[in-house]
């Protein structure tokens, strides 16, 4: 039986896209830089691209943050700190957390009949800032974070992290609920924990394989009830 949940944060209970698209066209306003549509399609596979080596453990988050903005001001010809563009940035980015239509919903639902976690690959202060604003935090008994476990979903030794923090968390009754086949369900595959993929664009699942899958945020609760 169910007892304790992870959820992931961005893109399953928050949308992150929005955030990063408000943060990004201020920071890029900030500079000089009219952020169209163009440019911001093409910051987004930046960073992707570079949250997937940090997730392979071949950049540091650091690296990540700036790399991306150098890689991107390079192509557009700007002269710019991508230290100073990161700062302002990430501090856009923590002032709003916009939750997805049925977050609220779910979280009401599943509240008092579930022990409910955020397991979260970012930066405290940008995360916390962003449940602060959002309000939801108070649906949850503890909140994870990778740059205070000092490790990156889907690593083995951030759900150590985890579960050293919270010992009632036992495998055999987690599941780990995220859109992210190569953070969130790797990850639960890797703690031994069971695994369900939050998959509303309805994309396939290739090399990775998770248990279990859901279109809407409102499926869970009835798939719950049958684990």
């Amino acid at each position: 039986m169910v007892q304790n949940i992870l959820f992931d944060l961005d893109e399953t209970l928050l949308d992150f896209k929005r955030s990063e698209s408000r943060a990004l066209s201020n920071m890029l306003r900030h500079i000089g830089v009219e952020p169209t549509e163009k440019v911001i399609s093409r910051y987004s596979e930046i960073n992707k691209s570079r949250w997937k080596l940090l997730e392979q453990g071949l950049l540091t988050r650091q690296q990540v943050k700036e790399s991306r903005y150098e890689i991107l001001f390079a192509e557009l010809g700007v002269e710019y700190s991508a230290a100073e563009a990161t700062a302002y940035y990430e501090d856009q980015l923590s002032q709003k957390g916009f939750v997805f239509p049925d977050t609220i919903k779910l979280l009401e639902t599943l509240h008092g009949r579930y022990r409910m976690y955020i397991v979260s690959n970012g930066g405290s202060n940008v995360q916390s800032g962003r449940l602060a604003d959002s309000g939801i935090g108070k649906y949850f008994e503890d909140i994870f974070i990778s740059e205070d476990a000092g490790a990156e979903k889907p690593s083995r030794e951030f759900f150590d992290y985890c579960f050293g923090r919270r010992p009632e968390i036992k495998a055999d009754e987690t599941v780990i609920i995220g859109d992210s086949l190569t953070s969130d369900i790797q990850g639960g595959i890797n703690a031994g924990i069971r695994t369900i993929w939050f998959n509303p664009d309805g994309q396939q699942a290739a090399d990775i394989h998770p248990d279990y899958e859901v279109k809407t945020l409102m499926d869970i609760p009835a798939l719950l009830e049958e684990l």
